[in-house]
């Protein structure tokens, strides 16, 4: 079994396609109104809007804006060079600017305006890169 994608759930689906479609550099594929995808080479970040919420059972399944205990992750190949291209548009959003993590990932935390964290990680130690790579 493989993750294929994540889904945010949120109250305005355009402003967060915009938000992601600027910090990825990807551009969304929007089926309607109130569905979009952001595909990456190995997972799918789909934004739906809080309508769609009834093919699942109904506004009681998810609610926008309340995520407290998931982190959305990108592997970057820089995120020093992330952060300067970002630094001014994640301002309003930033939670800690690169650093690097005790298990080896220089990372860049900030979240998006439903208030989702985002963790922007580059590989920086032996072992990370290892593990990022396959070999180990």
């Amino acid at each position: 079994m493989n993750i294929v994608s994540i889904r945010i759930i949120t109250a305005d689906v355009s402003n967060l396609v915009r938000f992601y479609e600027e910090i990825t550099g990807l551009s969304a594929i929007r089926y309607t109104p109130d569905f979009a995808e952001i595909k990456t080479g190995l997972a799918t970040l789909a934004i739906g809007s809080t309508n769609t919420l009834q093919f699942f059972g109904g506004e009681a399944v998810a609610h926008a804006a309340q995520n407290r205990s998931a982190i959305i992750e990108f592997r970057s190949e820089n995120v020093e060079a992330d952060y300067e291209r970002l630094k001014e548009f994640i301002s309003p959003y930033l939670v800690q600017p690169p650093t690097v993590m005790p298990w080896g990932n220089q990372s860049l935390l900030f979240r998006d305006p439903d208030g989702n964290l985002i963790n922007f990680f580059t590989p920086v130690s032996q072992a990370a890169v290892e593990k990022f790579d396959g070999k180990k």
